[in-house]
């Protein structure tokens, strides 16, 4: 069986779905692996990479699906894939594409929407990216902030080090809070969910938030943050407000599976913060969490805060990013890799199958989007 890795299209991504290092495992289940020239190069991996792991390269898109049962991708495809494809990629697909890869006969696996399942861990291409958004949000907070990190004693003084507050302590948030932690800042954290107030604390930063009895019942059984009632968002808003003035970084990282990111900067407190802070929306693809944020811009404000609303944050250290995702992309294969037949078999009563399955035998199967 043939395997495409095509080079993406989308404007700024710079990820791709396999490196020569998972090519090779690949050609080791048994399959021919045919990659796109040029895939890997804004990755930090060039053709010649590819070659050496036993890929074919191939001129074109066209080419390099020619024959391909399963594609490998990190956004959707452009090119028409041929019919019964095996499509397995961060897809973020609406109605109208799911619809489409039916009517295709491809069978779409979009893996943002893997089940937070303790098997599934391994393959779970949303932690392992925002692990590396978490980092890569500092890296870019400190390179934006005009001071130091860490506190800095010198014959000429001391300069203190930077105040920083990170809005949501998922996978994002954890790794922001440690790796502010350490270049030396002086780290506070909120988040809505119970269990993060000992997470936050656990990494050395302090917890900062409302609690009410509301507040114990704020998580799913799949670990995300649920919507809470507008009294809850008002409390907490008047304490993160307090605190926000006297910070001179700010890392949103809050994200509601399913909606628009939740405003939890809002205009007044944009306002209240002092001139050279420096806020980091990582949420900037889903509408952004600060009233200030132009996705894929960065913007200086009136009172001279600078709001960084890049898009695809895992893409701003792209050879890491892929390194991990074409990992999580080949344990989800291995995992259903029929040896003897050496082809993929997805049992379609299976958690993670079910939860990562759009379309099948040309028809939509998934939950959100059967009608």
């Amino acid at each position: 069986m043939r395997l495409a890795v095509l080079k993406e299209r989308r404007a700024g991504e710079s990820r791709v779905a396999a490196t020569p290092e998972t090519v090779k495992k690949l050609i080791a289940l048994g399959l021919s692996v045919a990659v796109e020239a040029g895939a890997g190069l804004a990755s930090g991996f060039p053709d010649a990479e590819y070659e050496a792991a036993g890929a074919e390269l191939a001129n074109t898109a066209a080419a390099a699906l020619k024959g391909a049962g399963i594609v490998f991708a990190v956004r959707a495809p452009e090119a028409k894939l041929p019919k019964g494809t095996l499509l397995i990629g961060t897809l973020g697909a609406d109605a109208e594409a799911v619809a489409a890869y039916a009517a295709a006969g491809i069978e779409a696996c979009s893996m943002e929407l893997l089940p937070r399942i303790t098997r599934a861990q391994s393959m779970d291409v949303l932690s392992s990216q925002a692990n590396l958004a978490g980092y890569r949000a500092v890296i870019e907070a400190a390179e934006s902030f005009d001071r130091g990190f860490p506190m800095l004693m010198t014959a000429a003084g001391t300069i203190p080090a930077a105040n920083a507050f990170v809005m949501g302590a998922g996978v994002a948030g954890l790794q922001a809070i440690a790796t502010a932690r350490r270049l030396g800042g002086r780290v506070s954290a909120t988040d809505v969910r119970p269990a993060a107030k000992e997470e936050i604390k656990s990494l050395g930063a302090s917890f900062v938030g409302y609690e009410d009895e509301e507040s114990k019942a704020a998580q799913t059984s799949g670990g995300y943050a649920k919507q809470l009632s507008a009294e809850f968002y008002a409390k907490q808003a008047e304490v993160v407000a307090a605190h926000i003035a006297k910070q001179d970084i700010v890392i949103c990282t809050a994200l509601v599976q399913g909606r628009k990111a939740p405003i939890l900067v809002t205009a007044e407190m944009v306002a209240s913060m002092k001139p050279g802070s420096v806020i980091v929306d990582l949420a900037s693809d889903a509408g952004g969490n600060c009233a200030a944020t132009v996705p894929g811009e960065v913007v200086v404000t009136a009172n001279g805060v600078k709001v960084l609303g890049f898009n695809n944050w895992p893409g701003r250290i792209p050879a890491a990013a892929s390194a991990l995702y074409a990992r999580n992309l080949l344990t989800f294969l291995t995992t259903f890799w029929d040896k003897e037949a050496k082809t993929p078999k997805l049992p379609p009563e299976d958690d993670i199958v079910i939860g990562v399955t759009l379309t099948r035998g040309g028809a939509v199967v998934h939950k959100n989007f059967a009608a």
